[in-house]
């Protein structure tokens, strides 16, 4: 079971490297995979807007995740009142071991203690492992998203209990 954990700045190598090897299979997706990459190869920086909560196994990070809270600003595409969910990551080696789970429950236990009712993310069809998860957990989808380098994106939200 992974150690799921705040993010410490010197964590931001380990991070930045395991959102580039995540989302690696996806490169030919993306029209412009060098500027798509700059930027997820920089995740650390949600740490900026955000908390980065990492998952640890055996002392390495094999996963991450960024929970922005309500009234934090966001993109125009997610209610302000909304927390929401960036970039959650996970080391293909490690997936399918409840990882991505554990973030992502994480980052609903973070929303109701700020007594969220709708917790919110945006993701692609192209994510065929974390898009069902999702669905899973009981996102719905609300809307379309601006497509991102070429690759159409949805938001999903999930009612929460408080």
């Amino acid at each position: 079971m992974p150690v799921v954990r705040e993010y410490l700045p010197n964590d931001s190598a380990q991070v930045n490297a395991l959102a580039l090897l995540a989302f690696e299979q996806f490169k030919d997706a993306y029209h412009d995979w060098s500027a798509f990459r700059a930027k997820i190869g920089n995740m650390s920086a949600l740490a900026d807007v955000g908390e980065v909560i990492v998952a640890e196994v055996e002392g390495q990070i094999v996963g991450a995740v960024a929970y922005v809270g309500r009234g934090v600003p966001k993109a125009e595409f997610f209610r302000t009142e909304w927390p929401i969910m960036r970039m959650l990551v996970v080391a293909p080696d490690f997936r399918g071991r409840g990882i991505g789970r554990a973030l992502a429950q994480e980052c609903l236990r973070r929303a109701r203690c700020e007594g969220a009712s709708v917790f919110a993310l945006h993701t692609s069809e192209l994510m065929n492992v974390a898009l069902p998860m999702y669905k899973r957990m009981g996102f719905k989808w609300k809307s379309a998203a601006p497509m991102i380098h070429g690759v159409k994106y949805d938001v999903y939200a999930k009612e929460i209990d408080s």
